[in-house]
């Protein structure tokens, strides 16, 4: 019989650990590895609002294959980065964004067009950074610092968001983009990265958004919707 403490009687803070071991038992331990440079990152982030990984990619590739450089990117006519990107969604959006970022990096840097730079700065001084650009929020800035740069950030996806309000990890109404302070928070730095990655394969996996899988859930015993909702109903 198990008789770890339920979720009527841990803090957020005391969920943590024992959810992270349990999701990194199943889900295996990561580590972090440079997935692409920060200006790239950047863009595929910008990309990839309100659309899949696989759309965000194609998007991306699409746009390096008629615009190599990003020189060309920024100095396109709008149209064509429009058609161009059109697999990703919301193209007549994201073209202007993408080169109102790029023209800005250059008026500031003095022609030169990438982000290196960003990982000499701590984490407020890159947060603060990226988030002058137009359209560039929180969850944007959080993947560049964590996937690009490696930096101990918390970025809070739909996914992530769904998982961490079940778990009770942050309060009702909590927003997405309130969450990632309420998240850095409470978990610590070294295990950001994985606890990303595991909410995003649980929400997926289990805990999705229409009829989540509790009864196949490693963690509910931590769960505030499960011990609010599914737990007492079957009690019943």
């Amino acid at each position: 019989m198990n008789h770890s403490p339920s979720a009527s009687i841990l803090s957020p803070q005391e969920k943590i650990d024992p959810i992270y071991n349990t999701l990194a038992a199943t889900y295996g331990e990561l580590t972090w590895t440079s997935s692409t440079d920060p200006l790239s990152e950047l863009v595929l982030t910008i990309l990839s609002q309100h659309t899949s990984d696989t759309n965000r990619d194609r998007a991306f590739g699409a746009m390096r294959a008629q615009f190599p450089t990003w020189e060309e990117v920024r100095d396109a006519p709008v149209e064509l980065l429009i058609e161009a990107i059109k697999s990703g969604g919301l193209a007549n959006v994201k073209a202007p964004r993408i080169q109102h970022v790029l023209r800005q990096i250059s008026d500031e840097r003095a022609g030169v067009l990438d982000l290196d730079f960003i990982t000499e700065m701590t984490v407020d001084e890159a947060k603060a950074y990226l988030a002058r650009f137009r359209g560039v929020g929180p969850k944007t800035t959080a993947c560049v610092l964590m996937f690009a740069c490696g930096m101990p950030v918390m970025p809070v996806d739909t996914h992530v968001h769904r998982v961490a309000g079940r778990l009770g990890l942050i309060r009702e109404r909590t927003t997405a983009d309130q969450a990632h302070d309420d998240l850095e928070a409470i978990v610590e730095p070294d295990k950001r990265y994985n606890f990303h990655i595991f909410l995003i394969k649980h929400g997926r996996q289990v805990c999705k958004a229409q009829r989540p899988l509790c009864e196949i859930c490693v963690i509910s015993r931590w769960c505030d919707y499960y011990n609010r909702n599914v737990k007492i109903s079957s009690e019943a």
